[in-house]
């Protein structure tokens, strides 16, 4: 049971962490290398696409924005550009055409290092891309950026959390307690009146046997 209870709880822990890791937003230095329209098919795959408006004709293939770009090291970064508008997750984006048009600017500069603010995952044979949340030009390669978003969504989450268990231990030692010892009390009267009962049965069972056996003899 006490296995059951660990591994169970390292599952839980685990979602919460993967889904944190693809919802919160992560940034990448790169330099824009060009963008694109691309056909796609995302059945099988829809969980990890915006939600198309409800004008759209079909669910399963659509017309989707891309911006490519190339890292320090030289490795290709591809990202998808979908407004969020009102979904999941709540980042409200409605101008994915104007970060198009400012990817495809920085495309046409040399030597423009930019930060790609972006959520979500890019799984290649399951052709899942991330999606970009914000373009800002930066200086260069190996500047550092600091996570403020993510550093105040964990403070607020540990804060809440700290609340929440204040006010459940408060719960606890106003109701919960004090029902908890009144029910202790309640059984340990109980078992001291079972105690006396029981002695009181034992008391009468030897007066009775007592009384068989003067009766039976005659001797007091």
């Amino acid at each position: 049971m006490v296995y059951f209870k660990w591994i169970t709880g390292v599952m839980i822990a685990l979602l919460i962490g993967l889904f944190l890791h693809y919802t919160l937003p992560g940034r990448d230095i790169v330099q824009i290398a060009g963008t694109d329209i691309k056909r796609m098919d995302i059945s099988g795959t829809s969980l990890f696409w915006a939600t198309p408006p409800k004008t759209a004709r079909s669910l399963e293939t659509r017309d989707v924005r891309f911006i490519n770009a190339i890292d320090a090291k030289g490795g290709t970064k591809v990202y998808r550009n979908e407004d969020t508008a009102w979904s999941w997750p709540p980042y409200f984006k409605f101008d994915s055409s104007d970060i198009t048009a400012q990817a495809q600017a920085f495309s046409k500069k040399d030597g423009v290092w930019v930060s790609v603010s972006h959520y979500g995952w890019r799984i290649e044979f399951l052709s899942i891309f991330p999606n970009v949340l914000k373009i800002r030009e930066v200086a260069g390669p190996d500047v550092t950026l600091i996570p403020w978003f993510n550093i105040t969504f964990f403070v607020f989450v540990a804060i809440l959390l700290v609340l929440l268990w204040r006010a459940v231990h408060a719960f606890k030692t106003r109701r919960i307690d004090p029902m908890v010892d009144q029910i202790d009390t309640m059984m340990e009267d109980v078992g001291d009146r079972a105690d006396d009962a029981r002695d009181q049965v034992i008391e009468a069972k030897r007066g009775v046997v007592a009384w068989f056996r003067r009766t039976l003899t005659g001797k007091p």
